[in-house]
């Protein structure tokens, strides 16, 4: 499973999926291969809130887990991938279906408020009474008492 950076563009997340499958082709047999596309994860990696999933299933080698660990920890772009090892006869997996933003998902960052609607001219507050006005307040400097022993 490849999760990665959906602020690379397309062609670059292509190329880096496609360098992992090489490299399972060359020193193994790929058994199934599926693209999920942009999906929300469940907490932020690097800053990020999404990521395109990439799942492959293939029979190799040791040798080829220690390599294919070894350059996608150091590729550019891979926010995070796992290496899991399962039995022959395992189904393989069926994405999940993407679920259709809520009506009140937030969409925006920490401090977005987001679209607040018309709320129109709201008028006075008609249970209290209205405020008068008062002069702004000056702040003093206070008192300086001498230190002790003085």
């Amino acid at each position: 499973m490849l999760m990665l950076d959906p602020q690379l563009d397309a062609p670059a997340r292509d190329a880096l999926a496609q360098q992992a499958r090489g490299q399972i082709e060359a020193a193994g047999s790929l058994k199934g291969e599926n693209t999920w596309g942009l999906r929300k994860m469940a907490y932020e990696i690097n800053r990020r809130t999404e990521a395109d999933y990439r799942w492959y299933r293939f029979e190799a080698p040791t040798d080829l887990l220690d390599t294919l660990d070894h350059n996608l920890k150091i590729a550019d772009g891979v926010l995070r991938f796992r290496i899991f090892k399962v039995e022959p006869n395992t189904p393989t997996i069926v994405p999940p279906a993407v679920a259709a933003p809520g009506p009140r998902e937030r969409t925006g960052g920490p401090g977005d408020r987001g679209d607040r609607g018309d709320r129109g001219d709201r008028g006075p507050r008609e249970d209290r009474e209205p405020r008068e006005e008062r002069e702004p307040v000056v702040a003093e400097p206070a008192a300086v008492e001498p230190a002790a022993g003085e």
